[in-house]
């Protein structure tokens, strides 16, 4: 069993980074827009605002809780109380709403566009390596914990 979730090869903030990153540097050579103007700074800010709660609350529930953030330390807990009651993986959305939000405070399609790779790998290497360590390390714990609670929503 590895002593840790993620290793570091592949991690979430540098993949929600580099995807804001590129969707800007794609809006500046193909300024897209993705809703009427009007539409697009109360809604960009509601959904951002949005994920900042989302991951402030999570990241207050983790260090409640005495478990390390990041994936590369030992988890010390599975935490089922805040956020967690809802989705498995808060922080993940936390960062997926705060790009969808800058998409429409922005108004920019190609911003949108670049979350779905990022959303595309943190489903398909991230979350499911975490999830194998953390059935490996609280084996029933983590198991009712993952058949009562969504990975997202």
């Amino acid at each position: 069993m590895p002593e840790v979730a993620n290793l570091g090869f592949v991690r979430p903030p540098f993949v929600y980074f580099s995807s804001i990153a590129l969707g800007f540097a794609l809006h500046l050579v193909w300024p897209a827009p993705l809703v009427p103007s009007s539409l697009s700074t109360p809604i960009g800010a509601a959904v951002t605002l949005l994920a900042v709660a989302l991951f402030v609350a999570a990241v207050r529930t983790f260090r409640a809780a005495g478990t390390p953030i990041p994936g590369n330390r030992p988890t010390t807990t599975i935490v089922r109380v805040g956020p967690y009651r809802f989705t498995r993986n808060p922080i993940y959305l936390a960062f997926s709403l705060f790009q969808l939000g800058l998409s429409f405070w922005i108004n920019s399609l190609a911003l949108l566009v670049t979350l779905i790779p990022a959303v595309a790998l943190i489903s398909l290497v991230v979350i499911p390596r975490e999830e194998r360590y953390l059935e490996e390390r609280f084996p029933s714990e983590y198991t009712s914990y993952k058949t009562s609670v969504r990975r997202w929503l």
